[in-house]
Parts: C-alpha cells; structure tokens; sequence
C-alpha cells in the first residue's frame, strides 16, 4: 500500500472561503506560500511555491473562522489531482492538498486553543461517548486530543 502524504509550512494567500454542500457539509479554501532559501555559490536565494489547500467539514469551518491572510500555518493531507475543462474547452489539472489537519505555527505566534462540540455531521471530528466499541479513534482506547 503507497502513502501519499505532505506537511507544509507556509503562509495564507488569502482569507479561507467557507462553502457548504448542499448536503450542509463545510469546505474551506485557500492557499499557502511555501518560501525557502538556499545559498548559491555563496549568495542567498529564495524560492517561493504555492499550494491550494481544501479543508472539508469541522476541520474547514474551524480554519475560517480562525485564519485569515497572512497567518503562518502547518498544514498536513494528501495531495489529490482532478481534472476540470474549461469555458473555453481547454482540458486542465489542477493538483491541490486536502487537509487532514491545520495549526497555526507557533514558532513566531502564539495561540489560545477553545475546543468546539461536535456538531454530530463530521465523522473526523471527535465524539464524547461511554461505549468502547465505537470505531471513533479517539473514544474507547486513546486518549483525546486535548
């Protein structure tokens, strides 16, 4: 089995936008900028990519109402790859990472964390339960998050 899997350190681009499904679901998008800097013979250089990021359901509603441009994040997920044409007719692909989790990087920043309740929808986000037998990674043998 491959594992496809990226972390990434970088800053918004742009305000998350939240949208919702029809079914009610939460998706959040943005984008990063990743710099990095290396020496060449001696002289310093700077590199800059940038990313797309989705963040679906609890994960992409706590990431708009808590990010906005400019902010340092760590952001972890998998690259996915979709393929979309165009008004014009023109075939494109379009790479883009679907986060598994978000934080706000604490290197230069720090951050005061409220644990939300779960809204019952999002089968990620952690359930209070008394049953052991329930397939949440997060009930049962292990402990939450916070």
């Amino acid at each position: 089995m491959s594992e496809n899997s990226i972390t990434l350190v970088g800053n918004l681009t742009r305000d998350p936008e939240l949208r919702f499904t029809t079914g009610g679901r939460g998706v959040a998008s943005f984008g990063i900028a990743v710099g990095r800097r290396y020496q060449v013979n001696g002289e310093w250089q700077e590199q800059t990519s940038y990313f797309n990021i989705t963040a679906w359901g609890q994960l992409g509603e706590n990431a708009a109402a808590t990010f906005t441009k400019g902010t340092r994040v760590i952001v972890t997920g998998r690259l996915e790859q979709r393929e979309f044409t165009t008004r014009e007719g023109d075939k494109r692909t379009a790479i883009e990472v679907v986060a598994d989790e978000i934080g706000p990087s604490l290197r230069w920043a720090t951050a005061q964390v409220e644990r939300q309740s779960s809204k019952g929808g999002d089968s990620a986000a952690p359930r209070e339960t008394s049953s052991n037998n329930s397939p949440d990674p997060y009930v049962g043998g292990e402990e939450e998050p916070f």
